[in-house]
């Protein structure tokens, strides 16, 4: 049985991997650019927006972590499908 809280949980958790995937399209997205520039000081923003990215995908990975319950066989195989389909 599951309640409005175990939806709320899901959706909070689905709403989570949204943002890792929106934020692994725009670090993709920098990642090519870095050190495309002939400017330095272009090149050193791309790298600072680049390495930005990496931390709030690092972050917010560690808080669907943290809301993912320690147990529950189909959580996991859902977490995993969601960090397969980021390529995490």
């Amino acid at each position: 049985m599951s309640g409005p809280s175990d939806e709320y949980a899901h959706g909070r958790r689905d709403g989570l991997r949204l943002a890792l995937a929106i934020l692994a399209a725009e670090e993709a997205k920098w990642a090519a650019l870095l050190g495309e520039s002939r400017s330095w000081r272009t090149n050193q923003t791309r790298e600072i927006r680049h390495k930005t990215l990496q931390v709030a995908q690092g972050r917010l990975q560690t808080a669907l972590k943290r809301m993912t319950p320690k147990t529950g066989d189909t959580v996991s195989r859902e977490l995993g499908a969601a960090l397969d389909k980021l390529g995490l």
